[in-house]
């Protein structure tokens, strides 16, 4: 499995870098989608994403089985598409019926799934850790679990990208070679 992390903040073109990047791979792609329609503008922001992506692409919209979800779609000449990582975390702390070991037991089990899955891997996921300590305690819960996620699997992933401002900055490998500006 090669797998990729792409990092950055609202309207950073993360997701644009991570669309580029599983069509230039030539493998079939699967979109694993997080987000859930909770309200209208919520849905309107799915459809347009959707109307972004090429048709022939597969779909599996999974707001918490992640990892069930990779070892279900994962193969040797396929590419899956996460899009993305910090909404699955708000799934999992925000879900009222969800208790603390069922983030944990989901947290690690996409950890542990992540180096046997074949294939390509691209995932996307918001940086939420440049700003100020968040005042609210979920707040500050989410902010400190995104960024340990974000720790750990930098250590795994063989490439990790920030983008910010439509440019992508490689973080790993670090002798990166020249990646061109995302196109908008």
């Amino acid at each position: 499995m090669s797998t990729e992390l792409i990092l950055g903040g609202a309207r950073s073109g993360k997701s644009a870098l991570a669309l580029q990047r599983a069509q230039a791979n030539g493998k079939a792609v699967t979109f694993i989608a997080t987000a859930q329609a909770g309200d209208a503008e919520m849905a309107a922001r799915i459809k347009q994403h959707r109307a972004e992506r090429p048709p022939h692409w597969a779909l599996v919209e999974e707001p918490i089985a992640l990892a069930d979800v990779l070892l279900a779609h994962a193969a040797p000449q396929h590419c899956l598409l996460v899009d993305c990582l910090t909404l699955w975390l708000s799934n999992l702390l925000g879900n009222e019926d969800a208790d603390h070991q069922q983030f944990v037991s989901q947290r690690d089990a996409l950890l542990q799934v992540l180096p046997q899955l074949p294939g390509h891997l691209i995932m996307v996921s918001n940086e939420v850790g440049l700003g100020i300590t968040p005042l609210g305690e979920i707040s500050r819960r989410f902010v400190d679990e995104t960024g340990r996620l974000h720790q750990q699997l930098a250590t795994l992933c063989e490439q990790v990208t920030f983008v910010a401002a439509g440019l992508p900055l490689t973080l790993k490998p670090q002798h990166p070679e020249q990646i061109p500006p995302i196109t908008p």
